[in-house]
C-alpha cells in the first residue's frame, strides 16, 4: 500500500505544529521547512480545520495550532480521514464487476492485512510521533 501524498502531508502538517504547541504556525512556514508547495499545504489545512484537528485563526498574527492535544489524535484516524473512503479494490466496493470475487482468496487476505495496519495506525499517537522533538526541529530549521 502506499499512502497519498495528501495523507502524507497531512501526517507532517501535524507533526509539525505538535513540535510546538505555543505558537501559531504559518502554512509559508510549514512549506519551507519541509521544502512543499504552499498550494497544496492549502489543501492539507483546510481539510484539517474541518475534520476538527487542527484551528486556523485568520487575519494579522493568524496562523494554525493543533486543536486538540498530540496525545488525543490517533494515526489511524488522521489517515482514514485523509484517504477517504475509496476501496483498496474492485472487490471492496459496491462497483465490483470482478468474476472472481465469490471464490477468491485474495480479499480476505487484503481485508485481514488492511485491518492489521490500521490496528497499528490506531494504537499511535500524533505525541508518539513526536516523542524526541529536538532532532526533528533542528533539520526543520535547518531546511
Amino acid at each position: 500500500m502506499r499512502l497519498t501524498s495528501f495523507t502524507d502531508y497531512t501526517l507532517r502538517v501535524l507533526m509539525y505544529l505538535a513540535l510546538d504547541t505555543e505558537r501559531l504556525a504559518t502554512i509559508q512556514e510549514i512549506a519551507g521547512a519541509y521544502g512543499i508547495s504552499e498550494n497544496h499545504l492549502m489543501k492539507v489545512v483546510h481539510h484539517l480545520a474541518k475534520t476538527g484537528l487542527v484551528e486556523s485563526i485568520r487575519g494579522k498574527g493568524g496562523g494554525i495550532r493543533l486543536a486538540l492535544p498530540a496525545s488525543e489524535i490517533k494515526v489511524g484516524r488522521v489517515v482514514r480521514e485523509a484517504e477517504g473512503d475509496t476501496p483498496i479494490v474492485e472487490c471492496f466496493s459496491d462497483d465490483d464487476h470482478c468474476k472472481l470475487t465469490h471464490c477468491c482468496k485474495l480479499t480476505g487476505v487484503l481485508d485481514k492485512a488492511f485491518k492489521a495496519l490500521y490496528e497499528s495506525l490506531d494504537s499511535c499517537t500524533l505525541a508518539d510521533l513526536v516523542a524526541k522533538p529536538q532532532p526533528m526541529i533542528q533539520l526543520l530549521r535547518a531546511g
